[in-house]
């Protein structure tokens, strides 16, 4: 009955390991998936970040960077502690996928927040940014972060290109006679912002508001599911790690 009972216990630790190993290969994956995201958000669409009022938004990406690293190593650790059947290693291991847990936790709290309250700063913030801020000395880089948001969104001005009526920058002389800045043309050369005309301007409705309000939706959507998955494999992992730690305290006392 004794002999019966170690190779069932020895059974259950290599199924358990096989099923560890397996959910710690996807855990890796979805680290690798987090850092690729957070990365790609600071780095493709850091553009957009200078017309924001709140920092919260490049928070939570720096979150998901730092998250996605931390899998990435504790991925490794895993497969080490699987395959060497440390109890200390598995231990280190669980309360490391924990942290994960926590920060992961912290990111989606911000992109909640940040998220019920994105379309007041945007109203507010970006009104303010192209009346008071944009062509303005010290400003450059808030001029290029408005200029590459109404070029790849195309469109012109906060609400619309009428908007850019009441620019410090408009009602200068360093505009030199434009109705709105080069970037809200079609065809951007130099000057073209003199003619305010639909067909050579972008002429949205809702204007940059809509569009960049909808874009940070949509991303802050794809950065919660992200971490909500990787979340999901790590309540796995900590099942199964609690469960192999467990077998193995039996098996070996």
């Amino acid at each position: 009955m004794a002999h019966y009972k170690t190779e069932q216990d020895d059974w259950l630790i290599v199924y358990l390991k096989y099923l560890l190993f397996v959910f710690n290969f996807f855990f890796w994956v979805g680290g690798a998936a987090v850092l690729a995201v957070g990365i790609w958000t600071l780095v493709e669409k850091s553009g957009y970040l200078s017309v924001l009022a709140s920092s919260t938004f490049a928070a939570s990406a720096y979150i998901l960077i730092f998250a996605g690293a931390l899998v990435m190593v504790t991925g490794f650790l895993g497969f080490g502690a699987i395959l060497r059947e440390q109890k200390g290693c598995l231990s280190t291991y669980f309360c490391l996928l924990l942290v994960i847990f926590l920060v992961e936790l912290v990111a989606g709290v911000l992109a909640h927040v940040y998220y019920r309250r994105l379309s007041d700063e945007l109203k507010q913030h970006l009104n303010q940014t192209l009346a008071e801020n944009y062509g303005q000395p010290g400003a450059t880089q808030i001029t290029a972060s408005v200029d590459r948001l109404q070029q790849d969104f195309k469109c012109c001005g906060s609400n619309s290109s009428a908007d850019w009526q009441h620019s410090t920058y408009i009602l200068s002389r360093e505009a030199e006679g434009r109705r709105v800045p080069d970037s809200c043309c079609k065809t951007v050369v130099t000057r073209c912002g003199q003619r305010a005309h639909p067909s050579n301007i972008y002429k949205v409705e809702g204007g940059c508001l809509t569009k960049l309000e909808q874009f940070l939706a949509d991303h802050l959507l794809l950065m919660g599911a992200v971490g909500i998955g990787v979340a999901c494999l790590q309540i796995c992992g900590m099942v199964l790690t609690c469960c192999l730690h467990r077998r193995l305290q039996r098996h070996f006392y």
